[in-house]
């Protein structure tokens, strides 16, 4: 989870706000701010529902990676598995458990938290909450009808040497793997 701060010296009010756009995923807003210095600006964002990730953890060593189209960036990305919650209402482990099975078909034994990140709050309030997953049991893969994903295990070496050619970028995945280093 995350920890909010204050600092009067940064701090920015809300004044007022619209909505822009509510679509199925994201909804966008614009508010109006007080800024630190008094002055009036505005901001746009978008909020969302937050998500959870999960790096799954074969019993000899290897992750599991999903390999799918990302529309946004016009490619095909290898990451962990992820998915949104369910808008607020779900429990985070038991949307990371939805999300394991559906996109890679299996299910994990073991479960651990590792923690929250903000992914580009700059423009949204998305958090991920990441997690490893252990005890891996396969079974079908069963992803919703407007997902088409690949699934294949690697070796840590294989995924640095990924991260170094510039063939796995996507930011939740490194972070995950960076703080399931850390926490050993």
């Amino acid at each position: 989870m995350i920890k909010k701060f204050s600092d009067k010296d940064l701090d920015e009010i809300r004044i007022s706000g619209k909505d822009i756009y509510d679509g199925c995923l994201l909804h966008v807003m614009k508010d109006r701010v007080k800024l630190p210095d008094g002055k009036e600006s505005e901001r746009e964002f978008i909020r969302h529902p937050g998500a959870v990730a999960v790096v799954p953890v074969l019993d000899d060593g290897r992750i599991v990676l999903v390999k799918q189209c990302r529309y946004p960036l016009n490619t095909v990305m290898w990451e962990i598995p992820a998915g949104k919650l369910d808008h607020g209402a779900e429990n985070l482990e038991d949307c990371a458990r939805r999300e394991l099975s559906e996109e890679t078909g299996y299910e994990a034994k073991e479960w651990r938290f590792l923690c929250s990140i903000a992914t580009t709050p700059g423009f949204s309030d998305e958090i991920i909450h990441l997690f490893e997953a252990k005890g891996l049991t396969a079974h079908a893969q069963h992803t919703d009808e407007d997902e088409f994903i690949g699934v294949q295990a690697f070796t840590w070496e294989e995924i640095n040497n990924m991260i170094c050619r510039g063939e796995l970028f996507d930011a939740k995945s490194i972070c995950a793997f960076h703080a399931l280093e850390i926490k050993k």
